[in-house]
């Protein structure tokens, strides 16, 4: 506790950022399709949508954090009446923004999941076949009307 103050704010968004992600993956996995709890599809819907609230509002918090501490570094850095020690962004500042970022991202596809159980109707399309095409040489073969009788086959003649 004998930590300055904005290092105890990075702490305190950090460990909310871990906590309100860890509650996000169980809603997230209560409300995907593939599993049997949370009831029907609409429900799951609202579950995974709730996820990815929690899920946005935990890389908030992180993307928060990350930033306020690269501030406070970058501040003192250029700072020229600073005499104590003086620290660079670090690799741990850029993967902070790089999770928060997917974080982020991950909640919104979740909150889109929310939009496909919508009850309007599919629209069916009629299948009207294959269309061939003939080439130039079946159509030259094929000019003369043949006046033969099919031929048929019985089974064992395809094999």
């Amino acid at each position: 506790l004998s930590l300055t103050g904005y290092i105890q704010a990075c702490r305190g968004l950090m460990i909310s950022a871990v906590c309100l992600g860890f509650f996000g993956a169980i809603f997230g996995l209560v409300g995907m399709k593939c599993t049997k709890v949370g009831g029907s599809d609409q429900t799951k819907a609202k579950i995974a949508c709730l996820a990815g609230l929690i899920f946005i509002l935990s890389g908030l918090c992180s993307m928060t954090s990350c930033s306020l501490y690269a501030n406070r570094i970058t501040s003192e850095f250029f700072d020229p009446s600073f005499v104590a020690q003086k620290y660079e962004l670090g690799a741990a500042l850029f993967i902070g923004w790089a999770g928060a970022s997917l974080c982020i991202i991950g909640g919104i596809i979740f909150c889109f999941s929310i939009a496909e159980n919508s009850n309007s109707a599919r629209r069916g399309y009629a299948y009207n076949g294959a269309t061939s095409v003939m080439s130039a040489r079946t159509k030259v073969h094929n000019s003369v009307p043949d006046k033969t009788p099919p031929k048929h086959f019985d089974k064992n003649a395809y094999v």
